[in-house]
């Protein structure tokens, strides 16, 4: 599994990141029966359909962010993220610090924007 540093040398993955996706819109796009699309999401027509998104996990100590490649037959996680303490703590204070899988933060989302890209001014426009 790659770390946040192996991550940033594969923009091949880094440039697809849906950001917008949950792990609940993964359920119910993936796996849920009739294939209902999530949130207006498109529908989902063979294993080669995929999505990669960010998912924090608080089942096991530090809570970590995995990057999670999903497809109709498996998801796979491809990276293993640490957050900073300060991230950490807010995160788990925002849940109750209870166990769980959970979409990221906006504060979350932004530290992995500036880890992954650098900082806004030198990322290009799409």
């Amino acid at each position: 599994m790659m770390t946040l540093e192996e991550l940033k040398r594969h923009s091949e993955l880094t440039s697809v990141i849906d950001w917008d996706m949950t792990p609940e819109d993964a359920v119910t796009l993936y796996l849920e029966w009739g294939n209902n699309p999530a949130n207006g999401r498109r529908r989902i027509r063979s294993k080669n359909d995929v999505s990669l998104y960010f998912v924090v996990y608080t089942w096991k100590e530090p809570p970590r962010i995995y990057l999670i490649r999903r497809n109709s037959e498996q998801a796979e996680e491809l990276a293993t993220i640490y957050m900073p303490e300060y991230l950490r703590d807010s995160f788990l204070e925002s849940v109750a610090h209870h166990k769980g899988v959970y979409p990221v933060t906006p504060e979350i989302r932004q530290w992995l924007e500036h880890a992954l890209y650098g900082p806004p001014t030198n990322r290009k426009a799409v």
